[in-house]
């Protein structure tokens, strides 16, 4: 910096002399070309000099000041600059987030929209599901009708069973007290007992399977070649436990007499039998029930017969709790299936009205196809079988052991592939024993033709 006191430049100009004049060096002020300028102008214009040069010294240092304030500024604006370049550098980052937000609002709005789509779905379902609830309480509405309705009839079944047990209390009271029991069977044949029998024959595995069921089965010394039931006699007889009188279709006397039993059980297969065995003086019964209740009745006039009332009356009792817990269950049923029992192949033959086979069928939830034949066991024809188109179609099964014909040939008979019970491949083979045998075994049958007839109720 020039200071004032090192050089003073001044320019003037002087109206007098008409010349400049100039102030230099060393303090003094040096007029050139005016000798006669007064001193006090010099001075004066000396002072301003000075005057000018501090004012100007001040300015400069304002001007520095300012300069310095502008820097100062300029820092603080780089300052701002940075906080605002962080600020866009945050504001970069919270865009990108909020980019990446979209992009998942954009994925979760397409999963909504596949929810709404599978909600719509439901809402169908649940519709329908409504409808069918509607159509199954009405169901449900009218099952419970005929439940009260059944459970009316059951109820007086169970006050009948109750006055049956207490006839047979009373009888049995009575039997105690008189030993001698008088019967009478379905041919009108009278026996009179004065005590239990000890050696019985059996002439039908019917009969045998009764006197086993009702605890009498000790009590037998002959049974027929067929008697199989409970248990093989075959090696009873063989090992001398027990004698065979050879077949039950007309058996002859010789084997039974030589046996010297108390008690005969015969069947219509032995009627001529039965009648010499009467007219010989030994006490002959014929037990042969076409329906269920009779073969009930037989168990129990078996019962009496040997003194196993109490046993007999259990048995009873029991069978026909098990047939109506069968027709109980079967009210759920929705349909009755047709059916057609094959008794025989050549010539074709089934079973028909007023027999127990009829009577099984039916308690068991189907309909038998020939149950409107005019005999009870009808030969019938391939032709007619097809027209009738049965559901479900039953063979015994003693045939195909035998090897008489094998049930898998059945769909081959000429015609028989369009009936629906070959097209559903429901044909079944059936124990043909519980089914032909008129003893405690029908039971079985019913209940086992009932679950083929109705998997959906009985499995």
């Amino acid at each position: 910096m020039v200071l004032a006191s090192d050089l003073v430049l001044g320019f003037g100009y002087c109206g007098l002399c008409r010349n400049f004049y100039i102030a230099e060096k060393d303090g003094l002020s040096i007029l050139k070309g005016v000798e006669y300028m007064d001193k006090n102008i010099t001075y004066v214009i000396a002072i301003l000099a000075v005057v000018a040069l501090v004012v100007a010294s001040y300015g400069y240092i304002v001007f520095e000041g300012g300069i310095s304030d502008l820097n100062g500024s300029v820092n603080d604006l780089q300052d701002e600059l940075t906080t605002s370049q962080n600020s866009i550098s945050s504001l970069e980052n919270s865009i990108i987030n909020i980019e990446g937000q979209l992009s998942a609002i954009d994925t979760i709005e397409g999963q909504l929209e596949t929810i709404q789509e599978q909600l719509s779905v439901y809402h169908s379902a649940i519709t329908e599901l409504e409808t069918q609830m509607g159509i199954y309480n009405s169901n449900m509405s009218a099952l419970e009708q005929q439940l009260s309705e059944q459970q009316g009839q059951i109820s007086e079944q169970q006050e009948q069973i109750t006055e049956y047990q207490a006839n047979i209390t009373q009888l049995q009271e009575e039997l105690s007290e008189y030993q001698e029991i008088t019967l009478v069977d379905s041919m009108g044949n009278v026996v009179t007992f004065t005590e239990p029998p000890e050696r019985i024959v059996s002439l039908a595995p019917s009969n045998t399977e009764i006197l086993f069921a009702i605890g009498a089965g000790d009590k037998i010394v002959g049974v027929t070649d067929y008697c199989d039931y409970p248990y093989n006699f075959t090696a009873w007889v063989e090992a001398g436990n027990m004698s065979s009188i050879g077949s039950y279709w007309g058996p002859s006397l010789e084997p039974i007499v030589a046996l010297e039993p108390d008690l005969v059980l015969a069947t219509s297969a032995s009627l001529d039998a039965a009648s010499n065995l009467k007219n010989l003086g030994y006490a002959v019964l014929v037990v042969e029930g076409h329906t269920i209740d009779e073969i009930l009745e037989d168990i129990l006039l078996v019962g009496r017969a040997t003194y196993k009332n109490a046993e007999a009356s259990a048995l009873v009792i029991q069978m026909r709790a098990r047939i109506d817990a069968v027709t109980t269950q079967l009210m759920a049923a929705t349909s009755t299936p047709k059916v057609y029992y094959e008794v025989w192949y050549e010539p074709l033959m089934s079973a028909g009205p007023g027999t127990f086979i009829d009577e099984i069928i039916t308690l068991a939830g189907g309909e038998n196809i020939f149950s409107d034949a005019t005999t009870s066991w009808p030969s019938v024809s391939s032709e007619e079988i097809i027209d009738r188109d049965p559901d479900v179609m039953l063979f015994p099964d003693t045939y195909m052991a035998a090897g008489y014909y094998d049930i898998s040939s059945v769909p081959d008979r000429p015609g028989w592939s369009i009936i629906t019970a070959v097209q559903n491949d429901a044909i079944y083979e059936i124990v043909e024993d519980m089914l032909v045998r008129s003893g405690p075994r029908v039971v079985d049958a019913i209940e086992a033709i009932a679950a083929l007839l109705h998997p959906e109720i009985f499995g």
